[in-house]
Order: structure tokens, then C-alpha cells, then sequence
């Protein structure tokens, strides 16, 4: 069954100050959309460490508005710009329409990076997995990032760890 258990705002906020008092350097939210009514209250006041809502990128832009202010790095994804290959893969024929908007948002927030050292402490990072035999893909993701924003005004990790798994179609 699913490990975890079920906490409120206020003690999520107590295992967030925890593991800052412990010495971590960030909050970093994975795949957090869903619980936003329960995260959300927990990021008031704001933590004195970066705050990163990890994320793959479909998200509304709506629930991204509660977040002005609450976020301080956003990293999501940017898998498709070809639709087809988002509504095969994917099951979201409006993947890039929704991801691209998300991201548009999430760069309006928080603004071009910002570092303290080798750190980043603010800003937007797009992620792109380089599937493989989708090379046009990963090239149209790429030119619509440049073509979106000005040099420097979001990070980019590009990936190409892409592993079939036994048994599955590649």
C-alpha cells in the first residue's frame, strides 16, 4: 500500500523547519499540484531557504497564481512540443499549449536566476529528456525556449538519460 502519512499545514510547516534545522539548503516540493490546499498555508510566513516546486511541467496556470510570492525556484518539465507525441506517450494532446503557459508563469515570478555562489536561490529551470528516435522533438522544445525568452532569463538542463525498461515498448 502507499507509505506516508497524512499531515496538516502546521505540521508539514514543523517537518519543513526540521529539516532546515537539520541543514538542508532548500525545500524541494516533487510532483506537489495536488496537495497545494495543504502546501500552500504551510510556505506562510516564508522559509529562510529556497523553496523548489519540482514539478513536469502541465500544470494550470491557475494554481500557479496561489503560488506568487510562495516559490522561490520553479523546475519543471518541457517533455513535448510535438502534441501528437504528447497525446501518445502522455495521454495530453494539449501538452505543450498547457506546459509552455505554465512555464511563462513560473518565469514571471520569479524572474531571471538569480545565484549566491554556485547556488541558485531563484529562478525558473526547464527540464527536457531527450527521448530516444524524437530528436525534432527535442529540437522544437529547445528553439521555443529561445525563441521565448531573453538569454539568461531561464536555465536549462538538458537530459538524455532516457532507460527502456525490459519488457516495455521503448
Amino acid at each position: 500500500g502507499p507509505v506516508g502519512k497524512k499531515v496538516d499545514s502546521a505540521e508539514l510547516r514543523q517537518m519543513m523547519e526540521a529539516l532546515i534545522a537539520q541543514g538542508a539548503e532548500n525545500i524541494d516540493l516533487v510532483t506537489p499540484t495536488q496537495f497545494l490546499p495543504t502546501v500552500i498555508p504551510a510556505l506562510t510566513p516564508p522559509l529562510p531557504v529556497p523553496v523548489v516546486y519540482n514539478c513536469g511541467g502541465y500544470e494550470s496556470v491557475e494554481a500557479l497564481k496561489l503560488l506568487e510570492g510562495k516559490i522561490d525556484i520553479y523546475l519543471p518539465d518541457l517533455k513535448y512540443a510535438d502534441n501528437r507525441l504528447a497525446a501518445g506517450l502522455s495521454g495530453a494532446p494539449d501538452y505543450f499549449q498547457t506546459a509552455t503557459a505554465a512555464i511563462c508563469e513560473m518565469v514571471r515570478q520569479t524572474g531571471a536566476p538569480q545565484w549566491e555562489g554556485e547556488k541558485l536561490v531563484r529562478g525558473t529551470v526547464v527540464r527536457h529528456l531527450i527521448l530516444p528516435g524524437q530528436v525534432e522533438n527535442s529540437l522544437k522544445v529547445l528553439d521555443w525556449i529561445g525563441e521565448t525568452f531573453a538569454p539568461g532569463a531561464v536555465l536549462v538542463s538538458l537530459m538524455r538519460q532516457y532507460t527502456p525498461m525490459p519488457g516495455l515498448p521503448a
